[in-house]
């Protein structure tokens, strides 16, 4: 099984669809190293709680720095202190490592 840190250290590869999602067992097994994270659906994620709206801005902008050097983008919902960052794999409708990748991503930068 992979570790979050094994996770954090990959880049994600393009996905643009013909591939399966990954299946409940595999999604699952990867979920356990992920601290907090659930999986909703189809769909991966977490609420990030911080102590101001300024700390939660932040990490907006480190997601969007992120996103941006894996392209690889979540759908964020921002609250006036808390985020929350859900993945998935939009060409297939589903998970894919790309998106575990990314979460283990931010549990890194959380941190440095």
């Amino acid at each position: 099984m992979a570790t979050s840190c094994n996770l954090a250290d990959r880049q994600c590869r393009p996905c643009e669809g013909g591939i399966a999602p990954l299946d409940a067992a595999m999604a699952s097994e990867m979920l356990h190293t992920l601290a907090g994270w659930a999986l909703n659906g189809e769909r991966l994620e977490k609420t990030f709680a911080f102590r101001n709206h300024y700390e939660a801005m932040a990490f907006v902008n480190a997601i969007a720095w992120l996103s941006h050097r894996e392209n690889h983008h979540p759908e964020l919902t921002v609250d006036y202190k808390d985020v929350r960052v859900r993945y998935w794999t939009h060409a297939i409708d589903g998970l894919s490592e790309n998106d575990f990748i990314c979460a283990a991503k931010l549990e890194k930068l959380l941190t440095i």
